[in-house]
């Protein structure tokens, strides 16, 4: 491909080239492009001539054959000018994306490409992927729409777990699925310099959302995710709450249009009350409402050390206590943005709830010690067991029973549903039993939901904490005969804090030990600690300072021991 090019001499390599094998005359970029379009047989591209000079390139909509790729491949590998490559919709395949490829591994001055939209399917990801560890600039990657599938995840988990050059990657509008997302999540755990990853309309649902999330509570680098318009739900939204509660980098979290409802956001609010980096959270177009916009607000008025500053739900309509609230905030946190969809009044607000009136009316015979039978008989005056209507209001009132006028009204609905003017105690009776039955059903309902939800939570978190083990590397695990062993589980016992010496004495003495000397393990230790240490300074730590610093690296200890041991070391 690139004999094109001929090279005369290493002074001028990178842009020079003899024409017609004249001495003193050099070829510029302008007519590398022209004779290399003439070579592989295709009209150049006006644009690229004229602009060939910018710093942004945008050859967006030229439905660029693989031959054109080429010719226009050969002449970016000596230009020193384009660092933004902009090939959107140009029906780029896999054949084109291997020429652009080899071209970005002779030219170290493009840092972002865009291929969005141009169907490159599997194929052209592991071409891409193939020849990615061998360049030297990219920094941004745009797949958008690309109809990726699980498989092209699996290129990505494989190459962006050990290049750690790329600092964005944008795969949204793909078909990644639940299987993909495990992969990329993979990734998350082992990348270390994503900053910006767009995952957006990716049919991610609840196992994908749990995969991610395992590895996003590993990552250490990552600032801005969007899981825009997937299928989290509350189960996802259960996962990533976990996820934030240890996560220290995370700044910009989008999990608009995800099927989250008041339930799945208290459940991520349990993440954000002790998460102290989330500035922008985005939840737009949920299906939530002012209970769950009160609930952030809360988040915020509580937790001291949160960060966050701008929160998107401006699908809800919100009401006068919440503006109440934000008002009491933004005097403390005048930076403080959240965006909603206005204040609707009535509409906005909670419909108050009133109870059944046969229960209220149930209720005061309880704690008057009445029976129905009694109560009925004195607005009985005739002793037919038949009460006017109007009688029958008089009565409620005189009695001072707390129903309103709308209650009242909604009980003599169900009383009389023949309109004939008056009450049979019979009626009463049966309207009694129906709202006794009604409340059964409701109470087996409430338990049966929160028999489920609890059996759907335990299977969320079960499920998360089999996703990290399974993305934690096998050489994370050290043991120390008899004593300690470190994975990336999280159990510890109280007990531990009574071997935590012993536990930092025995690694310090293993890092040493070349038979550990790569382990991730030890990585992380030795990061964490003093740069110079030895056995006075670690004697200097705390057994809570050593733990507190393993959990923000994401490695927590388990300690085994036997019972004279513990003795031993008690004693």
């Amino acid at each position: 491909m690139y004999q094109l090019l001929e090279k005369t001499s290493e002074d001028d390599y990178d842009t020079d080239v003899e024409l017609d094998g004249k001495p003193g005359e050099t070829v510029t970029e302008e007519q590398v492009y022209r004779r290399a379009c003439e070579e592989v047989g295709v009209s150049p591209i006006s644009y690229y001539i004229r602009h060939h000079h910018d710093a942004h390139l945008n050859l967006n909509y030229r439905c660029m054959s693989p031959k054109a790729v080429k010719a226009l491949s050969i002449a970016l590998v000596t230009n020193t000018a384009v660092t933004t490559l902009d090939l959107e919709h140009d029906g780029i395949n896999a054949e084109g994306v291997q020429y652009l490829m080899e071209m970005l591994v002779e030219n170290c001055f493009i840092q972002t490409l865009n291929l969005s939209n141009n169907e490159l399917r599997t194929w052209g990801v592991e071409v891409l992927c193939k020849l990615l560890p061998l360049n030297i600039s990219l920094k941004c990657i745009k797949l958008s729409g690309n109809k990726l599938k699980c498989n092209a995840a699996s290129y990505f988990a494989d190459t962006l777990s050990s290049n750690f050059r790329i600092s964005e990657l944008d795969l949204s509008y793909n078909q990644f699925g639940d299987k993909g997302a495990e992969f990329l999540g993979q990734m998350l755990a082992t990348n270390e310099s994503l900053e910006i990853l767009n995952l957006q309309w990716n049919q991610i649902q609840t196992e994908g959302a749990v995969a991610l999330s395992a590895g996003l509570r590993m990552n250490i680098t990552l600032k801005s995710l969007n899981l825009s318009y997937n299928g989290f739900g509350n189960e996802g939204a259960l996962a990533m709450g976990e996820t934030l509660k240890f996560n220290s980098t995370l700044l910009d979290l989008n999990l608009g249009s995800n099927h989250i409802n008041n339930e799945g956001v208290n459940m991520l609010c349990k993440g954000l009350d002790v998460n102290e980096n989330i500035k922008i959270l985005c939840l737009s177009n949920n299906p939530i409402t002012v209970d769950s916009a009160i609930r952030l607000l809360e988040v915020v008025r509580k937790n001291e050390k949160s960060n966050l500053e701008k929160i998107n739900i401006n699908n809800v309509l919100v009401n006068e206590n919440f503006m109440e609230l934000l008002k009491s905030i933004t005097q403390d946190r005048p930076q403080f943005v959240i965006e909603t969809k206005g204040v609707g009044g009535s509409i906005a607000g909670s419909r108050k709830h009133r109870p059944d009136p046969m229960k209220v009316i149930q209720d005061y015979l309880d704690k008057h010690k009445l029976r129905l039978s009694d109560f009925f008989r004195n607005m009985d005056k005739a002793g037919n067991m038949s009460v006017p209507n109007s009688d029958f209001k008089k009565a409620l009132q005189q009695f001072n029973i707390p129903l309103d006028l709308i209650q009242i009204e909604e009980l003599l609905s169900k009383l009389d549903r023949d309109n004939t003017g008056s009450i049979d105690y019979r009626n009463l009776v049966d309207t009694r039993k129906r709202m006794i039955r009604d409340q059964r059903e409701q109470l087996h309902k409430e338990e049966t939901r929160q028999r489920k939800e609890k059996q759907k939570t335990q299977r969320v978190l079960k499920t998360l904490n089999s996703a990290m083990k399974a993305i934690t590397p096998r050489n994370s695990f050290v043991n120390v005969p008899g004593q300690l062993s470190i994975s990336g589980g999280l159990n510890v016992p109280d007990a531990a804090l009574i071997l935590m010496a012993t536990f930092v004495s025995s690694c310090i003495k293993l890092s040493t030990d070349s038979q550990y000397a790569n382990t991730k393990c030890h990585y992380v230790l030795n990061s964490s600690c003093p740069n110079t240490f030895d056995h006075k300074s670690i004697t200097q730590w705390s057994a809570c300072s050593v733990l507190e610093t393993l959990r923000e690296k994401g490695i927590v200890v388990i300690v085994r021991w036997f019972s004279e041991q513990t003795t031993k070391v008690i004693s």
